[in-house]
């Protein structure tokens, strides 16, 4: 998928962005999880993908039948894939930046930089698809009661509103960076758990972070 991006306006849409994130999360309920984008689209994908493989081993993780040895599976799976989504904003702000550099779009230095950026935007806006995605399950449920499917509707509303004001947020973002009034700075996680020389627990017992 191409995203709209024409050579005075940012690279994408959010609108366009959160088309593609809808259309992933019905997809990747039917066949694997995977893409073959490039870009920023394939950066915004992973991102999309490991908040998707996330999202299914917590709800693995709270099962009461799962037994132990599955729930340490389970959480060194989260933990991986934690760190891999965490990355992957990054990887998304990155190539803003280079693309930034590319236009030769640079802010005054005393521009006000914004406390979130464009990648953790769609970072939650990744999210909002998913919880919209397994909400409208909830309604379309043969087997709850109808209390239950107007709760969900009621949820699936605000979930609405939400995300009409995230995108709304993310396009005015991105139009303030690329035209220069903000500058645009990776917020990097520096994660210490998975590091084997930061995390004590590793380091002292020798004991590799998981894969």
């Amino acid at each position: 998928m191409t995203l709209p991006a024409p050579a005075t306006q940012p690279p994408a849409t959010a609108t366009a962005i959160v088309t593609l994130l809808g259309r992933l999360v019905a997809h990747w309920h039917e066949v694997l999880p995977e893409h073959d984008e490039t870009g920023l689209v394939a950066r915004i994908c992973d991102l999309h993908r490991f908040n998707f493989l996330l999202w299914h081993e917590e709800d693995i993780a709270r099962s009461p039948e799962v037994t132990d040895a599955r729930i340490a599976e389970v959480k060194r799976n989260i933990d991986r894939y934690n760190q891999a989504r965490n990355d992957s904003i990054e990887k998304v702000d990155d190539w803003l930046i280079g693309e930034l550099a590319a236009r030769g779009v640079q802010a005054p230095p005393d521009a006000p930089a914004a406390t979130e950026t464009p990648g953790s935007a769609i970072d939650r806006l990744s999210i909002l698809e998913l919880r919209r995605y397994h909400m409208r399950e909830q309604i379309e449920r043969g087997d709850a009661t109808p209390e239950h499917r107007a709760k969900a509707a009621g949820r699936l509303e605000v979930l609405d509103r939400q995300r009409e004001h995230l995108v709304t947020a993310i396009d005015r973002l991105l139009a303030e960076i690329f035209s220069g009034q903000r500058p645009l700075r990776v917020f990097r996680q520096m994660k210490m758990y998975n590091d084997p020389t930061m995390n004590p627990y590793l380091y002292k017992s020798g004991t590799p972070a998981a894969a």
